[in-house]
């Protein structure tokens, strides 16, 4: 059964995180087309993220009580209706809305999906299965930004909606006809760990802390890249590229480096990975044609293939004493609370200050992110 379970929730996933890579390249230029000045880019991307801030703990909590499948398929339904609904807007208003709404969706999906995964990882290789099943994440957001581009090119944005949309609701079809309940050990034992419990934990502490700085300094990056892009001369179908060379670098590297977490000291992993992708945010505002923009893309791809293995590994090492989707929503909040607050920041600095300085804004951020997860974790 747990080869089914993996093989399902890798497919639905891909599904997804594809849709959501078709879009993310696009969707600021798509608020800038409604108006969004920088500061309302920021809401449109924090809103997402904040939604899931708020429902991923809860969700996670009940899903380790009443089960995993219903959530992933009630969120895949909501998924697949505010996928399409973007196509419909025409206020940024409207669009922040969709957002917020999209975000709660996913909760029910993502957080829960890797819980399940988890759960059924054996004790010892949980970064080589984790890092295995997060190249379905990545393999969906590099090959996303190209094809998104390429609708968009030769169609129009609506179409990139649409796909998205398809998307999700093959990955519900998956889920309703393929995934098997799961038999969770909180359920049996009718027992649940408290949040504050679990927060007093010195490594819980660290990660939380790490995941939600890192996050507010490189959540501005989705948003705002592709208007430096644009600024330098490089083409939506260029941007893509951008996009998709950086994700599909980290995909690749996700199992070999998470064998390498599984034998190695995973904090001072998490640590070496952090600190070059926040050292290459800093040349983002140096570059100055496609090219560059490229390696330096390279460089964030590689950081992040360091870290994330050993990082995910560590969350389901933790999951096993408290809960798993109680540990991975916690996880999950304290990343989509950087999310928010990132590109709220970060718009603000583009209005009052200028374009780079959200880059350099990226790079401090994930620094001081990085020192203090070594001082709780080590």
């Amino acid at each position: 059964m747990e080869k089914r379970v993996f093989k399902v929730l890798f497919l639905s996933t891909f599904a997804v995180m594809l849709g959501v890579g078709i879009i993310a390249p696009l969707m600021p230029i798509y608020a800038k087309h409604l108006g969004a000045t920088g500061i309302w880019l920021g809401i449109i991307f924090s809103g997402f993220s904040l939604s899931r801030a708020i429902f991923t703990p809860i969700i996670g909590k009940l899903s380790d009580l009443r089960g995993r499948k219903i959530f992933i398929s009630l969120g895949l339904l909501g998924y697949t209706f505010f996928s399409l609904s973007y196509a419909w807007v025409s206020l940024v208003y409207e669009l922040a809305l969709i957002r917020f709404l999209h975000g709660f969706t996913s909760s029910m999906v993502l957080p829960i999906a890797m819980a399940y995964i988890g759960e059924i990882s054996p004790r010892g290789k949980e970064g080589v299965y984790m890092g295995t099943f997060n190249l379905s994440l990545f393999l969906g957001m590099g090959a996303g930004p190209l094809i998104g581009g390429a609708l968009t090119h030769y169609f129009n944005i609506s179409a990139a909606f649409y796909a998205l949309g398809g998307l999700s609701a093959l990955a519900l079809a998956l889920v309703l006809f393929f995934l098997p309940e799961s038999n969770l050990p909180a359920r049996r034992n009718n027992k649940s760990i408290s949040f504050q419990k679990i927060l007093e934990n010195k490594l819980v502490k660290g990660i939380v802390i790490f995941r939600a700085i890192n996050a507010l300094g490189r959540g501005s990056i989705m948003a705002f890249l592709p208007l430096f892009a644009a600024s330098v001369g490089v083409g939506s179908l260029q941007v893509g590229l951008l996009i998709s060379v950086n994700i599909f670098l980290t995909a690749l590297l996700q199992k070999p480096l998470g064998r390498i977490a599984d034998k190695y000291n995973r904090v001072g992993l998490v640590i070496m990975g952090s600190i070059i992708g926040s050292l290459a945010l800093f040349l983002i505002p140096h570059t100055g044609n496609f090219v560059e923009l490229l390696e330096t893309s390279l460089i964030m791809g590689l950081g992040g293939a360091i870290s994330i293995p050993s990082a995910t590994a560590l969350v389901v090492g933790l999951g096993r004493d408290y809960g798993m989707g109680s540990v991975i929503g916690i996880f999950d909040t304290a990343m989509n609370l950087g999310l928010t607050g990132g590109p709220l920041i970060a718009g603000i600095l583009m209005d009052l200050i200028n374009l780079n300085s959200v880059f350099y804004f990226g790079g401090i951020a994930g620094i001081i992110g990085t020192i203090l997860f070594y001082w709780f974790a080590s």
